[in-house]
Parts: structure tokens; C-alpha cells; sequence
């Protein structure tokens, strides 16, 4: 059996359906001509993944796909197997069609990029912290703990507010960074995104528009479509987004709030100033517009003077600040916080009782458990100084070997660099030929808000070590040189950041 994948960006039709629908589909038709017969052994899906260049979660969902159309079954520790023919009891009818709202989500979801290169590229485009840097033993000592001590409590539903151990916690660092709040103006969520998209609700509702930062995160583009909601981008400049533009879209009635990453910013990496914090405040104060502000990476600072979150500087209660451990500690607790105020918080606890009743209480008490007794610290400052370590690396890498003309900008906290590259070079035809040259990297049209082509590109240091990033960046370097020497097609610059 020969199974053949056309990526999203191959043109061809098949390309348009996500990878693990085209491996489902041949399989089916391989059984269907009888290629395959009942009883036969499908490869195990490392063996296909491995065959195929795709991850083996891709593989997985293919053939569950597979199980639950009856034509295959899964025994543990023997593999898959093609099932016995059996007649149906009913002519097959065409399934009921989806939402519009789902088949556009579906369609944002099958542009992003499909990383599929070979084993050991190095992975410049991922913010999957490092798990060697994972605080595994002693996160099992607070979770064994925490298990001792509350035993079948925490193995039940808990209030939708969220641990009020936890809220303790994240309510002392908050105000730690002169944010004035207490355990019961936050509302435990599950990361950062569910509260992007609870916060998102509480203000605006489907049809409506959203201002955010051109670039942005390309997981909040997927939230806005997700939820009917329309994208107003705001350029970014040297100093965060630009404060006259942003005015004016605020000033228009449908827009309804404002989503803004102003510490570590993803994709650019960048801070914004004090100053500009504060103007930024005041003219969402003067219009009555609600500023949703991400600090995902908020207590992953290690160079330069701290700059007050946009929650601790709000006087006009616009401000709804969103937290999350996924970067900081790791992804898997799935563990955030919503700061709001007033009716918001009630607005923000009904949404999340229709959405989840409540998060996982044992995890909750562990993390409360983790901080509180100082592991949180010890493994943030392992951390922090691993960062600064790849991301003085990653900076002396591009200033070593990218050519003239390619500009890029310096953090001082998080993973995250952007690179803007000369000559008017596409990223997202640079990623094609740096797959198969064993580097990834996110492509910038992922992070605006049209998909339009973009000469920048985000390299991230949550995965690749100190060798790997050279490494990495001396092949990314050769293959643009290449490109410049062959004189690439000309695509309309990013102008979104100056460095």
C-alpha cells in the first residue's frame, strides 16, 4: 500500500483536507479495491509516521478515523488490523454538513504550516518548552502531597472559580508586579487560550470586531474566528502598536475591545515602554473600549528593568490581565488565570460554568503547593538563565552568519525572536526548502490577520539547545543566501517592526 500526502501548500485538491483525512482516505480506498484484505496488519504508527514524515498524533487520528468507520480494529499489543466485511444495514447517506463558523475554523487550521521534517531538524519554530528543563521530581513531591492531604476532595468537581489555594498564590505574584488584586478577582482557566476566549465572549459577541496587533499570535486569529468575531489590526511599531491608529479603530463602534501582548510579545518578542503602557491606557480609558492584555511569558524576564504590567497601571478598571504556566512551567497542568474586576469576574465565572464546570482540583493544589513552598522560584531561575544563554546564541548566530540586509529583534524575556529577511524574501517558500534541510522556523504570514506573504519569519528557543540553534541558523543563513544569489520572487515587505 502506498500512501502519498500533498501538503497545504502543494495545490493540489487533496491539499485542502488535513493530513491525517488523506491518510484515512487512501486506507479506505486500499481496502475498498482490495488491496488490503481482512485481517491484514496495518504498519504501527510509528513505523507510518516515520514513513510518511508526520507526527504520530497525525497517524493516530487516521486511524481512529479508521476504527470508527468499522473498517479497522486495534488490539493492544498486537496492532491494527482490517476488519471482516460486514453487509450494511442501510445505504450510507452523506454526513449532515458543519457550520459555517466550523468550516472556516476548519479552513484557518488547515493553513497553518504542517511540520513534517525529518527526525533530529531543529526545532526553531516551537514553543513547547524544553522538557529536559521540566521540575519533574519535584512537582511529584508537591502532587503526592497534595493527594495525601486531600485525598478523594480533590478527585471531585470543584467551584468554577477555580482552587482558592491557587487563586492565593497567583493573587500574591500578581501583586508582586503592583497589580491591586485579590484571590477573588480571579478566575482559574485552562491556559491562557481558554481565557483569551472566555475574556473574548464577555465583551463581544458574533459579528463583532476585535483590534489586535499586526503581527499577533496566530492562536488568537483562530480564537476570533472560532467565535464569529472580526480581526481591526493595529501595526506594530519600534514601540508596541501604533498608539494613533489604535485610537481611531477603537473609536469605531463595532470594535469592542483591544487583545495586546505588551511584555515579550508573540511573534516579535518585543516590551513596550512605560510610556507608552500609560497612553496606551488612556486612550482605552477615554473611549470605554476593555483591553484584554496576555502576560503568557510574564515571569520569563531575565535582561533589563521590569516594566508594570498594563493591570497595574489601570485606574479605569479596563483591563482584563490573562497569566498561564504553560510557558513558565509546563504545558500539560493546563493551569491560567483571568484577572477582572466587578461584574466582570461574574460575567467571567458564568461563561466558564457553561464551558467546563471546573478545572482539575488536584493539579490546581499541586502547583498551589509548588509555589508556595519556593520550587516555582528555584525552577524559574534554571530557567530564566537557560534562555538567556540560547537567546545570547541565537543573536550572535544571526549576527555571524545572515547577510546583509537581514534585521532581527532582541528580547529581554521569553522565547521568542523575528527576523525580517532582505531582498523581499518570502518565509513561508524559505520553510519549504528549510524542512528538507533539517531547520523549522514560523513563517510570518501566520501572524497576520490576512495570511498575506511576509518577509519575517519567528525563531523560538523553547526546544533547540545552544548547538542546535547554531547550527540551525548557519543552515537558515545558507539558504537564504542561496535565495538572494537566485534572486527570489518579490513579495510586499513586512513593515510591522523596525530593529
Amino acid at each position: 500500500m502506498q500512501i502519498t500526502i500533498q501538503r497545504h501548500d502543494a495545490g493540489a485538491a487533496d491539499a485542502r483536507k488535513p493530513v491525517y483525512q488523506q491518510i484515512a482516505e487512501q486506507v479506505s480506498r486500499a481496502i475498498g479495491a482490495g488491496e488490503l484484505r481482512a485481517g491484514d496488519k496495518l504498519p504501527t504508527i510509528r513505523a507510518l509516521a516515520g514513513q510518511l514524515g508526520v507526527n504520530r498524533d497525525t497517524v493516530a487520528l487516521a486511524y481512529d478515523a479508521l476504527a470508527r468507520e468499522r473498517l479497522v480494529e486495534t488490539t493492544v499489543g498486537r496492532g491494527t488490523f482490517v476488519r471482516q466485511a460486514t453487509p450494511r444495514a442501510r445505504p450510507q447517506r452523506a454526513a449532515p454538513p458543519l457550520s459555517p463558523l466550523v468550516d472556516r475554523l476548519l479552513d484557518f487550521e488547515r493553513a497553518r504550516p504542517d511540520y513534517a521534517a525529518r527526525d533530529g531538524a531543529v526545532p526553531l519554530h516551537s514553543l513547547i518548552p524544553d522538557p529536559s528543563l521540566y521540575p519533574l521530581k519535584a512537582f511529584r513531591r508537591s502532587l503526592n502531597r497534595v493527594l495525601d492531604e486531600g485525598g478523594t476532595e480533590l478527585l471531585s468537581y470543584g467551584g468554577h472559580q477555580g482552587s482558592a489555594a491557587l487563586r492565593d498564590v497567583i493573587a500574591e505574584r500578581l501583586r508582586g508586579h503592583d497589580v491591586d488584586t485579590g484571590a477573588e478577582q480571579l478566575v482559574l482557566c485552562q491556559g491562557a487560550s481558554q481565557g483569551m476566549s472566555l475574556a473574548m465572549r464577555l465583551y463581544a459577541e458574533p459579528g463583532d470586531w476585535v483590534a489586535v496587533e499586526e503581527p499577533t499570535y496566530h492562536n488568537v486569529l483562530g480564537v476570533l474566528v472560532g467565535l464569529g468575531l472580526r480581526p481591526a489590526p493595529v501595526p506594530m511599531t519600534d514601540d508596541g502598536p501604533d498608539l494613533e491608529v489604535l485610537e481611531r479603530t477603537l473609536a469605531r463602534p463595532e470594535v469592542r475591545l483591544f487583545y495586546t501582548m505588551p511584555s515579550f510579545h508573540n511573534p516579535l518578542g518585543t516590551t513596550t515602554s512605560l510610556a507608552h503602557r500609560r497612553a496606551l491606557l488612556d486612550i482605552a480609558a477615554r473611549l470605554g473600549k476593555p483591553v484584554i492584555e496576555d502576560g503568557f511569558e510574564m515571569d520569563l524576564r531575565y535582561d533589563g528593568r521590569e516594566v508594570p504590567p498594563l493591570a497595574a497601571l489601570d485606574t479605569s478598571g479596563v483591563v482584563v490581565h490573562l497569566f498561564s504556566f504553560s510557558k513558565s512551567l509546563f504545558p500539560g497542568v493546563r493551569i491560567g488565570s483571568i484577572c477582572a474586576r466587578g461584574r466582570a469576574v461574574d460575567g467571567l465565572l458564568a461563561l466558564k460554568y457553561t464551558t467546563d464546570l471546573s478545572g482539575v482540583l488536584v493539579l490546581q493544589a499541586a502547583v498551589a503547593d509548588f509555589v508556595r513552598r519556593g520550587g516555582y522560584d528555584r525552577h524559574l531561575a534554571n530557567l530564566r538563565g537557560r534562555l538567556r544563554e540560547r537567546r545570547d546564541v541565537l543573536l550572535a548566530a544571526l549576527e555571524e552568519h545572515m547577510p546583509q540586509g537581514t534585521r532581527w529583534t532582541r528580547p529581554e524575556g521569553g522565547y521568542q525572536v523575528w527576523v525580517d529577511l532582505p531582498e523581499d524574501i518570502d518565509s513561508r517558500a524559505l520553510l519549504r526548502e528549510a524542512e528538507n534541510a533539517g531547520v523549522m522556523f514560523s513563517p510570518g504570514h501566520q501572524f497576520h490577520h490576512d495570511g498575506r506573504p511576509s518577509t519575517g519569519l519567528r525563531l523560538t528557543t523553547a526546544l533547540a539547545d545552544s548547538d542546535e540553534i547554531r547550527r540551525g541558523i548557519e543552515i537558515l543563513a545558507r539558504l537564504v543566501s542561496t535565495q538572494l544569489a537566485a534572486r527570489a520572487p518579490r513579495v510586499a515587505r513586512d513593515t510591522s517592526i523596525h530593529v
